[in-house]
């Protein structure tokens, strides 16, 4: 994996948040150098370019509310976010922290160690949306099991049969529509809820 991030830096989407200064547009020559495609915004805006990769935001006290906005208006598909700091200050680091940037800048921005940044904030971005992956992928499985489970009590409780031979008839049944067994088991649930309906003044 720690290749292919090396390799995907060249054409690398990046949205620079920084004033439009000397420092800022050295940022983004060195940016452009390592193959990057580079766009700028200044103030910062509202929300983060749509097809940003990764975002270079510049972090300073002045800015502050309008960072929160900023920062606020992520979404689950937030881009990478290195920031950008001159301070060691609670409220500057406050910021930061809040911003989810996974690794930080210090001013004056040097071009030695922006590529080792950029490459361990990109590695870090990717395990975490690898390991929301797998944790919705076990919460359907937790899901989906549940349904199974609360099928075959119904079968059971119905039919009068054993766990077992609910499990196998509802695996038949699953197999005879072609369906999942998930499926299936949502099916016999909703079934047995719609005949156990009482109105209200029933």
């Amino acid at each position: 994996m720690t290749i292919q991030i090396l390799r995907d830096i060249r054409g690398l989407r990046v949205q620079v948040i920084h004033a439009n200064d000397v420092e800022g547009q050295q940022l983004v020559d060195h940016l452009k150098r390592i193959g990057c495609v580079v766009e700028t915004t200044w103030p910062p805006p509202s929300a983060y370019a749509e097809h940003a990769d990764l975002v270079l935001l510049s972090v300073d006290q002045e800015d502050r509310d309008t960072l929160y906005k900023l920062i606020r208006s992520q979404s689950a598909n937030a881009p990478t976010v290195i920031a950008i700091v001159g301070y060691e200050n609670p409220s500057t680091l406050a910021l930061v922290l809040e911003s989810g940037a996974l690794a930080v800048i210090e001013r004056p921005i040097k071009p030695f160690g922006l590529l080792t940044q950029i490459t361990l904030a990109r590695s870090l971005w990717l395990e975490r949306k690898e390991q929301a992956r797998r944790i919705r992928k076990l919460e359907r499985k937790v899901t989906s099991m549940q349904q199974i489970q609360k099928a075959k009590a119904i079968l059971m409780a119905s039919h009068n049969i054993s766990e077992d031979e609910a499990y196998q008839s509802l695996r038949r049944q699953a197999m005879a529509k072609r369906i999942s067994m998930e499926e299936m088991a949502t099916a016999i649930i909703n079934a047995s809820e719609l005949l156990n309906f009482r109105p209200d003044n029933a």
